[in-house]
């Protein structure tokens, strides 16, 4: 049975959406209750003026060569699909508005029947949206800003009082009162220190503010770095420290990828009594897992799953570690993973040991290599000599040199790489050896400094970078330069002495050598 003109009114007036109908002439043949709704006129208003009256001013010519176009090939589409468009209310204002339109034939010619959407609510959330995302861009960007500031403003002092404490600890009687006095001293700067270093990097975490880097590279060239870097403290512990070679090759970020590993190895050795550690690897087709072992103390089944948690140390852990550690190292290297896109699963035998496993994505059609690692082995052998410091905090800079002196080795600080030129130049030999901060004065960094002292002295000089800016850019600078050791504020004075006495004792670098020449 056909439909009655008004029953099809009466099914237009039900439409949820303003519905306006326009015949070929471009003016307005039907109008339901939406539409005055929408618009604020009245149905004799509307019917049989110009659809142009509904619009802008400035929309209305181009509108009017639109609907003849359309009329000439008529199909149901989006008006304006991409563009804002808005309406005009009887008062005057103006509303955005989404525009559906479809032809309708009929005996009295084509007829195009146009739905017409109110969008201001959809528009308004949407502005909403855009201004939180730039605010939190803007927040995001002020934090990261403040912890770049952070990592260094906030390290320089725990420096200077670390190193100034160990000085002390050799000036003072071993069976004193003041030597009791001095050891809980460093042991309290050396707990602050972890902590100011877990927490900035937590922060930066959250901030967004660690962007992955990702590439293709060998596994050994991480485990090769950590093998040198543990293996003093395993012995020193009376632990056996097994790192077996692996040729795989995975797509990851590997200055990322070895802080993970690194938290996990320095956690096991912490928890671990006697026995051994070992890193080894299980090459899949498409994935490498890496899994570090120990013969610790092991952790409670029903607290396997709460170890990733910030600031969570097991019963056990607790009592072994000596409350040594602060439990953010398995949250840190946890949330790293969650960055890479690895998985990080851990399982654990009480009083048998545990295994924290990370499965990294193997690199697509590259053949696994062996990568070289380290400084070059040719080169005159380099005897002990003198420790160039090279730091613009007077503080940190003196407080160096009073730790190393007091161990027997000649050092002189200086401000920049130009004074430390001149300095070597008067003194007439060539340095044994750079500690230098990365952050210096006149913008420049310690990286910039060696470069240029090992560029005009003409040899590579073994060199110690210092710095509290915990960002992934300055271990992927360090990769550039040859014979260059990365050091953390606040600086272990144990290690650092370790450091530069192993150090002026090794292999110089050939003149030749990459990273040698200022770049």
């Amino acid at each position: 049975m056909a439909l009655s003109d008004d029953q099809i009114k009466a099914f237009l007036d039900a439409a949820p959406d303003a519905m306006v109908i326009v015949g070929g002439n471009g003016r307005i043949a039907f109008v339901n209750i939406e539409t005055e709704a929408l618009f604020r006129y009245s149905r004799t208003e509307l019917v049989g003026r110009p659809i142009e009256m509904l619009l802008p001013e400035r929309y209305r010519d181009r509108h009017s060569d639109h609907l003849a176009s359309y009329f000439v090939s008529p199909r149901r589409r989006p008006m304006g699909a991409g563009l804002e468009l808005y309406g005009l209310r009887k008062d005057g204002t103006e509303f955005p508005v989404e525009i559906s339109l479809s032809p309708v034939a009929t005996d009295r010619g084509t007829f195009v029947s146009s739905a017409i959407r109110d969008v201001s609510d959809r528009k308004t959330m949407e502005r909403r949206l855009v201004e939180a995302r730039e605010f939190a861009e803007e927040a995001n960007r002020a934090k990261s800003a403040f912890l770049a500031a952070a990592s260094h403003d906030l390290r320089q002092p725990l420096q200077t009082l670390t190193l100034l404490s160990s000085v002390l600890s050799r000036a003072v009687p071993t069976d004193s009162r003041a030597a009791t006095a001095v050891a809980n001293q460093s042991e309290a700067l050396h707990l602050m220190g972890e902590l100011l270093n877990s927490l900035l990097d937590i922060s930066k975490l959250e901030a967004g503010a660690i962007k992955p880097d990702i590439s293709d590279f060998s596994v050994d060239r991480v485990l090769k770095r950590l093998r040198a870097e543990f293996a003093a403290l395993a012995e020193a512990k009376g632990l056996k420290l097994i790192v077996e070679d692996c040729r795989a090759v995975v797509r990851t970020d590997p200055v990322l990828l070895g802080q993970i590993i690194q938290n996990l190895v320095a956690n096991a050795i912490r928890y671990t009594r006697d026995g051994w550690v070992s890193l080894t690897c299980l090459v899949a087709p498409e994935t490498v897992r890496i899994d570090v072992l120990d013969t610790g103390v092991g952790i409670p089944s029903d607290e396997l799953e709460l170890v990733f948690e910030a600031f969570y140390q097991t019963r056990d852990a607790k009592r072994a570690a000596a409350r040594e550690g602060v439990g953010l190292g398995l949250s840190i290297a946890s949330r790293m993973a969650g960055l890479l896109g690895c998985s990080l699963d851990a399982s654990s035998t009480v009083g048998k040991g545990s295994c924290f496993s990370l499965t990294v994505p193997r690199a697509a059609a590259v053949a696994d290599f062996d990568e070289a690692g380290g400084a070059s082995e040719a080169g005159a052998q380099m005897q002990a000599g003198l420790v160039v410091v090279v730091d613009d905090d007077h503080g940190v800079a003196e407080a160096t040199v009073m730790l190393l002196g007091s161990l027997g080795i000649e050092c002189i600080a200086v401000p920049g790489s130009a004074d430390a030129l001149q300095a070597v130049a008067n003194r007439g030999g060539m340095p044994g050896l750079l500690i230098c901060d990365y952050h210096l004065g006149n913008g420049e960094t310690g990286i910039d400094a060696i470069r240029k002292i090992r560029g005009q002295t003409g040899a590579s000089v073994p060199a110690i970078l210092v710095t509290g800016d915990t960002s992934s850019s300055i271990a992927r600078a360090l990769e550039e330069l040859d014979g260059c050791h990365l050091m953390s504020k606040p600086v272990d004075a144990g290690a650092l002495f370790e450091l530069a006495e192993r150090l002026l004792r090794t292999d110089a670098i050939p003149p030749n050598a990459r990273g040698s020449a200022p770049g």
